[in-house]
């Protein structure tokens, strides 16, 4: 009568079968690199080992070996002639036991049966091994979402917070996602959230924490504009049509100074689109907000004239202004603007904020004049308005 086949486990060994049926499943389940996993699991298995050994120090040694389908443990020892530590030393007389051919000074390894490890140890190993798991989810989701700074990505509004209005976003990336905060100095003002709603947002910084990877997500940045005429408009995209500079109030307007090096390319008609249908793409995702394009300039008077529309300039001095080391370094100095009387008003804005736009568009300092005031009709200083970024 045949003999059947008998698979007698090791007691010295894991189960090896289901050791790596597990690391397999968590590579392709989780995304986890298999080689990732042997090495957590590894630490785990030596620092379970340690709970109940603490006297063995780092002798230890894992064996996990795929193709064999073995998984062991080894304490090293030293052969000498008389044993001081027990755990880290063996005699000649036993060692030669073992290995007939061994001599003094020589290291050997000891077998260690990883069956035999206290409960309180099992649940290290197993700890550790969950740890490694979420440090390395974690860790995946942090390098997907950190490559996306600065880009624009869709979340869905999953909790809206009662008492503040913020809410809470599931954005994905590739394969991952993860929990964002809209907060609601981030929100555009006015704007309508409800939960299940979908929202596009911009990726302003990926941080790491203890809870895992922070992302940062805005409505209100000037950079969710930009990326949004990039979606838009190809000549952006493919870089025929540069944006040169961006100032944004969000929810209310947005001035954006767009430049071709291509003479046959029209900058603000490639962002307008035809019929306007790129430019009111983009005004319907801000909810209504209002888009100036306007050609940027080399010549910094016209670059400023042009940030003032829809007013007429009549003309435009750059001041030399005297250094503040306290004023903005990125500020490019300071202007006079003069306006026709009628367009005063226009060159202001409601509240200031077309000049301030502007300001913030050409990082100038703009002080602007009606052309009655220079010629002495009214000169008081109220009938003009000095703008700063």
């Amino acid at each position: 009568m045949p003999k059947k086949n008998q698979n007698v486990q090791n007691p010295h060994e894991l189960d090896a079968a289901e050791f790596f049926t597990a690391i397999d499943l968590i590579e392709k389940e989780k995304g986890i690199p298999k080689g990732y996993m042997l090495e957590k699991i590894t630490l785990a298995l030596v620092s379970a080992y340690k709970k109940d050994h603490p006297e063995s120090g780092d002798n230890l040694v894992v064996d996990a070996d795929e193709e064999k389908g073995t998984v062991r443990m080894y304490l090293k020892k030293d052969v000498v002639e008389k044993v001081d530590d027990p755990a880290t030393e063996i005699s000649l007389e036993e060692a030669q036991l073992k290995l007939p051919q061994v001599q003094l000074g020589d290291v050997i390894s000891m077998e260690v049966k990883t069956r035999d490890f206290g409960r309180i140890a099992a649940q290290t190993a197993r700890q550790v091994i969950i740890q490694g798991m979420r440090e390395a989810e974690r860790g995946m989701i942090f390098d997907e979402f950190s490559s996306k700074e600065k880009e624009i990505l869709s979340g869905l509004i999953t909790r809206i917070d009662p008492r503040t209005g913020g809410c809470s976003l599931r954005i994905t990336s590739g394969s991952e996602f993860t929990e964002a905060y809209l907060a609601p100095n981030e929100q555009i003002k006015g704007e309508q959230y409800i939960e299940g709603m979908r929202l596009k947002v911009y990726v302003a910084e990926v941080r790491r924490s203890t809870r895992g990877p922070q992302v940062l997500i805005s409505r209100t940045h000037p950079g969710l504009v930009k990326r949004l005429f990039e979606l838009e408009v190809p000549e952006i995209y493919d870089g025929t049509v540069e944006v040169k500079s961006i100032a944004r109030e969000a929810g209310s307007r947005t001035k954006l100074a767009v430049w071709s090096a291509d003479p046959n390319v029209d900058p603000i008609g490639a962002c307008v689109g035809p019929k306007g249908a790129r430019v009111n793409n983009i005004v319907s995702e801000l909810k209504g907000e209002k888009v100036d394009i306007i050609k940027w300039s080399e010549d910094p008077t016209q670059f400023i004239a042009a940030a003032l529309a829809p007013a007429d300039v009549l003309s435009v001095t750059t001041l030399d202004s005297p250094e503040d080391p306290l004023s903005d370094k990125e500020s490019k100095g300071s202007c006079r603007v003069v306006v026709p009387d009628d367009q005063l008003s226009l060159a202001i804005g409601k509240e200031g904020q077309n000049a301030r736009l502007a300001a913030k568009l050409t990082r100038y300092k703009i002080d602007i004049k009606p052309a009655s005031a220079l010629d002495g009709d009214a000169p008081q200083e109220e009938d003009g308005l000095i703008a700063e970024e």
